[in-house]
């Protein structure tokens, strides 16, 4: 597999997504991935997009199968049932059948990409923040001192300063009720006031939105406030890369329910 371009292409962060890479490939397309926010950002758009279309599928097409099976098996055992009902009619009428069925799956994740492809920058997606923009920025506060206040996540946002974030990410038009102005380290961990711990976050649909988020930083508050984590390891973790910190605390590679 070649990586000669500035960015990976969508077929190879395709099978990053889903885990077809051979080892050396993965080593190579996460080290560009850990400099690269613009592949980063697509990939995530390309994982949103699987995760819509298997939702649709799973609520309209839902096979008696358990969650391990995964949607492979959902489409593998679909196909099967359509070969079955198709049983009794001649084969010139059940092929179709079922090839028609597996080019309308692959037909609506095609869409699902292009559509995330072909939205205006005005619009687009953003799970993460650009660690150039946004490294976060955190207060000079002692544990003691931030776990007697009270837990908030957010503080309000000036629209002035709202603005500016919007226009540093390149979204000035954005509709900002499909984003929260966020802090990357929240305020409950000590985080600052300050434009490069500020963002644009994604509400739905995105897979790993402002919601999501809110759920970590209360986890790591309750554990920095119970003494199970120092205050600046908990800082660190959220700015690194707060996607990998929820996966590593909730245990999971999914928002939870």
């Amino acid at each position: 597999m070649k990586y000669g371009g500035e960015h990976l292409s969508d077929r190879q962060l395709l099978l990053d997504v889903d885990g077809e890479l051979s080892a050396h490939d993965m080593k190579v397309v996460r080290m560009h991935l850990a400099g690269c926010w613009t592949c980063r950002v697509r990939r995530h758009e390309i994982e949103n997009a699987i995760a819509g279309f298997v939702g649709v599928y799973q609520r309209e097409f839902r096979a008696a199968l358990t969650p391990a099976d995964g949607p492979r098996a959902s489409l593998k055992a679909n196909l099967d049932r359509l070969a079955r009902q198709a049983n009794g009619t001649s084969n010139w009428i059940a092929i179709p059948r079922r090839l028609a069925w597996a080019a309308t799956l692959c037909g609506v994740l095609a869409l699902g990409l292009w559509l995330t492809r072909s939205k205006a920058p005005n619009s687009r997606i953003v799970s993460i923040p650009d660690s150039t923009l946004t490294p976060g920025a955190t207060l000079l506060v002692s544990r003691p001192i931030l776990c007697a206040q009270e837990n908030v996540k957010n503080r309000a946002v000036p629209v002035a300063l709202q603005r500016r974030v919007f226009a540093e990410y390149g979204i000035s038009g954005a509709d900002p009720r499909a984003y929260e102005v966020d802090y990357l380290v929240t305020p409950a961990l000590g985080g600052a006031d300050d434009i490069h711990n500020l963002w644009p976050h994604s509400y739905s649909p995105a897979v790993w939105n402002a919601q999501v988020k809110d759920a970590l930083e209360d986890r790591l508050r309750q554990m920095v406030c119970d003494g199970r984590m120092d205050l600046a390891e908990a800082q660190q973790e959220i700015a690194a890369n707060w996607i990998v910190a929820y996966k590593k605390y909730f245990h999971t590679d999914r928002p939870l329910e």
